[in-house]
């Protein structure tokens, strides 16, 4: 795949860059499941759901759709609670079946003659475009500038960006103004903000946000939730976009339970839910933070803004193995283009099993 860095240098090739091509297929899932593919008893931190999900009402609304699987699912009720939540008519929302459907669609519906994807980020949009034909390029960005981006580095002529934020897997939060510069017309640019509802007041969001040219917002209620295996999300885009998307779609391509789920996310009262849980993943990530700046050996990449950090340190790979070995599995940070060996993501879990994780980590760094 070829590579755009703008003006700033890559890092040392040597130190970090991948040996081969990275496996865009791989996910964190697979670090907390047995040779069989069996659910182990790990603790998990290789996968970015919050731990303690789904809550108890919000599985009473899910097993009450049960009552209506004999008919074909109807989303009209969940996608008029998603365009209420962000202040959008209905004909700029798209619900899908988890965001991952999302960048298929994309890849297919979406015309692109030079799409671009900003790495490291989760990489089921550019696995996504590859599978539909296309030529990708990459824009890496540089751990010595924080992953941060630099709006210049994404090309000119590029028609299609797609980037995370806040992304997947550095925790970088872009500013929303640097995004909405990449904004212009004639290019579709795609913003993943699949854990935008685990930032403290979503402050660099762009969901809502009518007035820039191609805009496609993306948003998850699996993470935040606990609904990885329900898989629901949505599109927020312009009403010919979401059309187009739509055509690509099979048809009820959104289970019922999972049109329950969306439409009780979007309420109130689970806004304000997962408001206050945002605010205290913030205080877990900060103690997770400082107990990890108790090894001199490992750099945090920050500042972290989601439910997970990332890590760098001497044999990462030696260390996931051995922290296995003592019932923690993290996420291997090799499969993400511009990550090396010498990367591990950890998701934010509360304080008690953060404090057990390093007390196992100090075991493996001695």
């Amino acid at each position: 795949m070829p590579a755009h860095t703008g003006s700033a240098p890559l890092r040392d090739a040597a130190e970090d860059a991948p040996p081969h091509e990275p496996d865009l297929r791989h996910h964190g899932d697979a670090e907390v499941r047995g040779a069989e593919g069996a659910l182990t008893d790990l603790t998990d931190l290789a996968v970015n759901v919050r731990s303690g999900t789904p809550p108890a009402w919000l599985k009473a609304r899910i097993a009450a759709s049960l009552d209506g699987l004999a008919a074909y699912p109807d989303g009209r009720a969940a996608r008029r609670a998603v365009a209420a939540r962000h202040g959008l008519p209905v004909e700029r929302v798209l619900l899908t079946s988890g965001a991952a459907e999302a960048f298929v669609l994309i890849a297919r519906a979406v015309r692109a003659r030079r799409p671009v994807v900003v790495h490291p980020q989760f990489t089921e949009p550019e696995a996504a475009l590859r599978d539909a034909g296309h030529d990708v390029t990459r824009v890496l960005l540089d751990a010595r500038d924080g992953f941060r981006l630099d709006p210049a580095a994404v090309p000119e002529d590029a028609d299609l960006v797609v980037v995370g934020n806040p992304t997947n897997p550095t925790s970088v939060l872009h500013p929303a103004g640097v995004l909405a510069g990449l904004a212009r017309p004639g290019r579709t640019l795609v913003v993943d903000e699949a854990f935008m509802d685990a930032v403290p007041g979503e402050r660099a969001a762009l969901a809502g946000r009518t007035d820039l040219p191609g805009l496609v917002v993306l948003r998850s209620l699996t993470k935040t939730w606990g609904l990885a295996g329900l898989r629901i999300g949505y599109v927020l885009a312009a009403a010919d976009t979401v059309a187009a998307l739509e055509r690509a779609q099979p048809l009820w391509p959104v289970s019922t339970p999972a049109l329950a789920a969306a439409e009780a996310c979007c309420a109130p009262e689970a806004l304000a839910e997962a408001a206050a849980a945002a605010g205290e993943i913030a205080v877990d990530r900060a103690h997770l933070l400082a107990r990890l700046g108790e090894f001199p050996q490992i750099r945090a990449a920050g500042p972290a803004a989601g439910p997970f950090v990332l890590i760098r340190l001497p044999d990462a790979d030696g260390v996931r193995a051995a922290l296995r070995a003592r019932g923690f599995a993290v996420r291997r940070g090799d499969t993400f283009p511009g990550l090396g060996p010498g990367w591990l993501r950890l998701a934010v879990r509360d304080r008690a099993t953060t404090d057990r994780f390093v007390t196992a980590l100090g075991e493996v760094l001695v």
